[in-house]
């Protein structure tokens, strides 16, 4: 059962024993649980049986694989999303393929969730059928222009009837973050649909990109995972303030969390 279902405003990893396998090779023993899971949430969702609560328990399944090989998660802020009374645009940077699979488990349990996706994962066997059965925005990356009309007006639809989206402007999954990369879509559509924001700062490298296959890169449990959802930011304006406001709050809990491992590592 996922426990962000609960009251808690935050998560952290209980310490548990690893096998000696997990501990000794940790993508090795975690890559076939993480495809079990995607084939049989795969194989629901192609039989129209995969609904909020199977996502969200799927979800919380991946983050709980990830701890059996030893990776350590910290989750701040949980209330800042579910306290709120209306959707929300969550905007945040991107690592990895972590926040994808392991964000619906934290936020679902609160309120109705999509993603802006690129059309490439609707070809990904299996993971196709979960995330064409969630409704996501979106957007081939192949023409901006169409990119954006499909992403504000699929947006605005889908905050209007109810369900926020998580949306990630980087587009590609970097460890760096570049403020001058991180666009300003989100503030548009945020302003255009009238609701809040909700920042994310992401530290998920833990779950690497792989050279061949991206999303299935080498798993590090010398890497914390770390989550922060910031409280709700109004669009005013231009949204300029707002979208600074956002590239802070990542910044800030970036920087911290960088000198944090340095410390531990050089301690």
């Amino acid at each position: 059962m996922s426990p962000f279902d609960l009251d808690q405003d935050a998560y952290q990893t209980t310490p548990q024993p690893i096998s000696w396998f997990s501990s000794h090779f940790p993508t090795l023993a975690y890559y076939p649980r993480f495809l079990w899971v995607v084939v049989k949430a795969g194989a629901l969702a192609k039989r129209d049986q995969y609904n909020a609560q199977e996502w969200s328990l799927s979800s919380w399944q991946v983050l709980r694989d990830l701890e059996a090989v030893g990776v350590r998660v910290s989750i701040e802020g949980i209330q800042n999303i579910a306290k709120l009374e209306s959707p929300c645009l969550i905007i945040g940077n991107h690592m990895s393929t972590l926040e994808t699979t392991v964000l619906p488990g934290i936020i679902r349990p609160h309120r109705k969730v999509s993603f802006v996706v690129k059309a490439s994962l609707l070809k990904v066997p299996f993971f196709k059928h979960v995330m064409r059965s969630r409704d996501p925005v979106v957007v081939g990356r192949t023409d901006p222009r169409t990119d954006l009309k499909n992403m504000l007006e699929g947006g605005v639809d889908r905050l209007k009837s109810g369900t926020s989206i998580v949306i990630f402007p980087q587009g590609e999954r970097t460890t760096t973050f570049e403020p001058k990369k991180f666009n300003s879509i989100g503030i548009k559509l945020a302003k255009r649909a009238n609701v809040p924001i909700i920042p994310v700062a992401l530290k998920t490298d833990a779950w690497g990109v792989g050279k061949r296959i991206p999303d299935l890169g080498r798993v590090d449990p010398t890497k914390k995972v770390r989550i922060v959802f910031g409280k709700p930011m109004t669009v005013e304006g231009r949204g300029n303030e707002t979208q600074q406001a956002i590239i802070d709050f990542i910044q800030e809990y970036l920087a911290r969390w960088n000198q944090e491992d340095t410390a531990v590592n050089t301690g």
